[in-house]
């Protein structure tokens, strides 16, 4: 069962974003998290930015630097079957209902989790299923680590 291993939360702003163990997941995105450039990042589209731990583990094996909120996740989440997750899935999690909207697109601002120092690694466009997802959230509520993901 899938489960939040990690929220990641930084009030100044870009990444690495540091481990929280409670977040309120509101309709303008993480409380207690800040986007820099908002024309690309934050926003209720794009409120939540999610990625799967088991995908992280696969690309450290690769060599790269890649951490838990160094690609700028907000919830880092184990044990989901990432390969299956498409635009429009509802998940409950703790308080709150999320809705996937689009994936995520990286940018230069987390090359240094790559070994390369190219963010591409996960573009959906060049890597099918490496891509972290945006979502929206429906309902607001707080949420912690262990808290289960439910598709609803």
């Amino acid at each position: 069962m899938a489960v939040i291993h990690s929220i990641n939360a930084n009030p100044n702003g870009g990444v690495p974003k540091p481990r929280i163990n409670l977040a309120q997941l509101c309709y303008s995105g993480v409380e207690g998290d800040k986007q820099n450039d908002l024309r690309y990042h934050g926003g209720p589209l794009r409120a939540v930015c999610l990625y799967s731990l088991e995908k992280i583990k696969m690309l450290q094996a690769e060599g790269h630097p890649i951490d838990v909120g160094t690609t700028g996740e907000n919830l880092t989440i184990k044990d989901i079957d990432w390969d299956s997750l498409e635009a429009g899935m509802e998940f409950s999690i703790g308080d709150a209902l999320i809705e996937l909207t689009t994936r995520a697109p990286p940018c230069n601002i987390i090359n240094g989790s790559f070994s390369d120092l190219n963010s591409k690694r996960i573009s959906h466009e060049d890597n099918p299923g490496w891509s972290r997802w945006y979502a929206k959230v429906l309902t607001e509520g707080f949420v912690e680590v262990g808290d289960l993901v439910i598709r609803g």
